[in-house]
Order: structure tokens, then sequence, then C-alpha cells
């Protein structure tokens, strides 16, 4: 039995650590189309783009790593098409047959043709490359244009102002984050970028004429799940790559987990999460799915932010139906909590510099109210 990972990142790479772990020795191959060891992504826009954090530090596993555990890694390699009537996947070097698939291709960043029209070098954060070039050009302290003020936009923002830029957020919502934090939350962000001087410029579109006063434009205005490969494929698709609660897609030998997979989640409905936490323990699920167990992945969302001195981590879904109220217990402007409740039941629950509480707030999803 040959099992196949499709991605390079840390979906990926911890499926096949995943594999191993559970004793299985036959042949598994991972194709990462990046030419790095695959990485995880939040030190891009955070340590690693702060210079705080080496480039090995990002690694999944080092080198050793893949060799010892016998891991056919091919870094460079684009799979181009897969074909699952036969259980074949095709590479530059030829086709190859595999016998349970796993898809974690993750996301691209959407495009901003404005921005690419401007004239004005534009990032768009998602690789290595992007954050050194970002890196490299904060060390002459340019005017930066944020378009997005979403964890991305925000998070750039913070590393450009610790560098010493001029730094311009762009957005069209009325407050950064609203759509994640409501109203309440989302106007504590906007205090804390304000008063580490960054001009918020809320509630209207970005203009030409906003971009050319700039020296450097960052685009982040959300990704697309990189679902080619299962379309043409013939997998069905929504805002990704549709999953059952197993993480199986309509496929039965081929899995999807991380950005790109639009899970069937039993507690919470129809969900696609971009965020590290559920890159990992999905690629862990439907690595022992793929041996045959069949495991519901039913954990509720987490993620995590560093900005300036603030260190927050999320806990929950509000989802679709919203919440009724937001319970917030102590000082916004240095350490907290908030609670999200409907209906008298808390769906999300989040801390501030309260490191010490985490799984306390995690526990507190499902129980009653805070208020």
């Amino acid at each position: 039995m040959t099992l196949a990972i499709v991605g390079g990142g840390l979906a990926g790479a911890k499926a096949a650590a995943e594999i191993r772990e559970r004793g299985y020795d036959g042949p598994v191959v991972l194709y990462a189309a990046e030419p790095h060891l695959p990485y995880e992504r939040p030190p891009l826009s955070k340590g690693f783009l702060l210079g705080r954090d080496p480039l090995d530090s990002m690694y999944v596993h080092d080198a050793a790593w893949y060799a010892a555990h016998s891991i056919d890694l091919r870094l460079g390699t684009q799979v181009t098409a897969i074909s699952p009537a036969d259980h074949r996947l095709r590479t530059p070097a030829g086709e190859e047959s595999y016998t349970r698939l796993l898809l974690a291709t993750g996301a691209y960043p959407r495009r901003l043709g404005l921005a690419d029209e401007s004239g004005v070098p534009v990032v768009y954060l998602r690789t290595i490359e992007d954050s050194e070039r970002l890196r490299t050009a904060f060390a002459d302290r340019p005017r930066v244009a944020i378009v997005g003020a979403g964890w991305i936009g925000l998070e750039v923002a913070a590393a450009a102002r610790e560098a010493g830029c001029a730094v311009t957020v762009y957005d069209l919502t009325d407050l950064p984050l609203r759509a994640v934090l409501g109203p309440e939350v989302a106007q504590v962000f906007a205090d804390l970028h304000r008063a580490h001087g960054v001009e918020l410029v809320l509630g209207t579109q970005v203009t030409a004429a906003n971009l050319h006063a700039a020296d450097l434009v960052v685009v982040g205005i959300g990704a697309i799940p990189e679902i080619s490969l299962a379309q043409t494929a013939g997998l069905q698709i929504a805002n990704g790559i549709l999953v059952d609660a197993q993480l199986r897609t309509s496929d039965p030998d081929i899995y999807a987990a991380g950005d790109v997979a639009n899970h069937d989640h039993p507690l919470l409905d129809r969900l696609r999460s971009e965020h590290w936490d559920n890159a990992i323990e999905q690629a862990k699920t439907a690595a022992r799915n793929m041996l045959g167990a069949d495991e519901a992945y039913d954990r509720q969302p987490y993620f995590f932010t560093d900005q300036y001195d603030f260190g927050m981590e999320y806990f929950g879904h509000v989802g679709p139906y919203g919440y009724d109220t937001v319970v917030i217990k102590g000082d916004t402007t240095a350490a907290f909590r908030a609670y999200w409740e409907r209906r008298g039941v808390i769906v999300a629950a989040m801390h501030v510099n309260e490191w010490g509480a985490s799984d306390e707030i995690r526990a507190s999803i499902g129980t009653t109210s805070k208020g």
C-alpha cells in the first residue's frame, strides 16, 4: 500500500509523521511544490518577519528526520494531475501509483488588480521568499500601505511599525477583524494599532491614489483554496474540497486536510478553517483514517496572534448563527478574556496575555454563561 501526500506544508508533514507514529512501515511519498523542507507559516508574519526566528526553526522536521523515517520527500515537485479511477498521479517526471492519497494543497492569496496595476511594489505574503522580501524592504523604513485588516494585515502592520515604518491600513469594514470578533473586541484591536501609530482608513474602498502615496503595498484580503487538482480529478468542491466528517472526499481513497478542506464538522456544520492548529489536527485524523480508522474530526477551531505586546488565543467558532452577547473580563489594554455567548451558552472564547488560562478557556466552550 502506497500512501501519497500532496502538499509540502504543515499539514502534509504532520500527516507523514502520524502515519509513521501509528506503525505503518510501507511506502509514504510526500510531494512538496516548494523547494524548502515543509515549514510552518505563522512565523512569516510574526517572528521570522521580525528577524527573531531563524529559518530552520520554521521547519516541521529537519532533513534527517525524513530520511530516518523513510519518507520519500519530493521537494520542488508539482503534482499536475490525479486520476482517481486508476489510482495514479502525474508529476513532470511521469506517472506514479498510490493506494490512498491526502490532498493538503493549502490556499493562495487573493489578488487585488488595483495593487498589481499600481506600479508600486506589491507583496502577497504566503511563502518564505515573500516574508524575506518584506523584511528586507522594512529595513529601509518605507511608507507601507496594507490592504486588508484581517489577521495577516494586522500582524504585518505590527511588524512594520516595530521596524520603524509608517503604516496605513485600508479595509472596507468599519473595524478590523469585525467579522471574526464582533464590534466589541474588534474595537480593542483598532485601538491597539492606533496607539502604536498605525493609520486605519476604514469603511471605504482603497484607491489608486492611496497606493501611489506608498513605497510598498502589502495585500492581505483573504486566501483562495487550491482546488485545481481536485477539480480536474472530478472531486466535489465548494469553497474548497468537500470532505465528510472523517475528512474523506467524494472519492473514498482520497482525503483532504488543512486550508483546502471544507469539512462537514459534526458540531459546527460546514467549516473551512485556515489556521495552524486545524492543519495539524486534521492532518493527524486524516492520516489515521487513511490507515483504516473511521474517526470524525470534531475539534473546536483554535487560532492565535501576536501583535506588539498582545498575545492572543481564540477557541471555538461563532459561525453563521452569530452571538447574542460578549462578556469581557479584565483590562483590554493589558490582559483580558472575552466570551461570546448564544442563548446563554459560550460558543467562542479568547484571552489576551493570560497564557495560564488557555486550558480553562478552551474548556469553557459549550458551557453556560460567564456573564
